[in-house]
C-alpha cells in the first residue's frame, strides 16, 4: 500500500485529556504525527486539532472513524482531498554580523516574512507559509548558521462554504449539546 500525507482537522470539546486520548489511538497503530496543532476554535468551548500523518488512506480511514468514536471529539475529517488552505509559522534565529545583516534583510523580504527581533548578533525571523516555503527560506539562511528554529505545525482549513460550519450552528446553541450530537 502507497503511504501518502494526510491532514486531518477535528472539532474536540475543550476538556483534559482529549488530545491524549487522540494521540493515542495514532500511537497504538504506529503512526508517526509529522505536526499536530491545537487552539481555541471560534466556539469557545471546542478546539480546534489539525493532524498530519503518512500513512495508506485505508489505514488513515480506520483511524478517523476510530477518533470520530472518542467521546469528546465533536467531528473528525480528512481534509486531504479537498479545496484547503493550509499554513504553517515558524521562527529562526539565524547568527548576524555587521556585514551579513543587510544580505539577511534581502533574503527574508524576498519570502514576504518579518525579522521580528534584532540583537547584536543575531536576528529572529518570522515566517508564514507551506512547507516548502518555510523549507526554502531555511535552506537559505543556513549559509548564515541557523541558532535555532521552532516550528507551529500546520493547521488547515477548506475554503469556502465547506466544512465544518453546521457543526458550529448546531453547537452554538450550548456547549453540552456538543456531547449529545454523538447520540443523534
Amino acid at each position: 500500500m502507497a503511504t501518502m500525507k494526510h491532514t486531518l482537522v477535528a472539532l474536540v470539546e475543550n476538556k483534559p485529556g482529549v488530545l491524549n486520548r487522540m494521540v493515542s489511538l495514532f500511537r497504538r497503530r504506529g503512526f508517526n504525527i509529522e505536526s499536530i496543532a491545537v487552539g481555541v476554535s471560534e466556539l469557545s468551548h471546542l478546539s480546534r486539532v489539525t493532524i498530519v500523518v503518512n500513512g495508506a488512506a485505508t489505514m488513515v480511514e480506520q483511524v478517523r472513524k476510530q477518533l470520530d468514536k472518542v467521546v469528546d471529539v465533536v467531528k473528525v475529517s480528512d481534509v486531504t482531498a479537498e479545496d484547503t488552505v493550509a499554513r504553517e509559522l515558524a521562527l529562526i534565529k539565524v547568527k548576524a554580523t555587521a556585514s551579513t545583516r543587510s544580505e539577511i534583510i534581502q533574503v527574508v523580504d524576498i519570502f514576504r516574512a518579518k525579522i521580528v527581533d534584532v540583537a547584536a548578533d543575531s536576528v529572529i525571523i518570522e515566517v508564514t507559509g507551506d512547507d516548502d516555503k518555510i523549507n526554502s527560506l531555511f535552506n537559505l539562511l543556513r549559509g548564515f548558521g541557523i541558532r535555532e528554529m521552532s516550528r507551529t505545525g500546520q493547521i488547515a482549513m477548506t475554503r469556502g462554504g465547506t466544512g465544518m460550519s453546521p457543526v458550529k450552528e448546531r453547537l452554538s446553541r450550548s456547549p453540552e449539546q456538543g456531547s449529545q450530537l454523538k447520540s443523534q
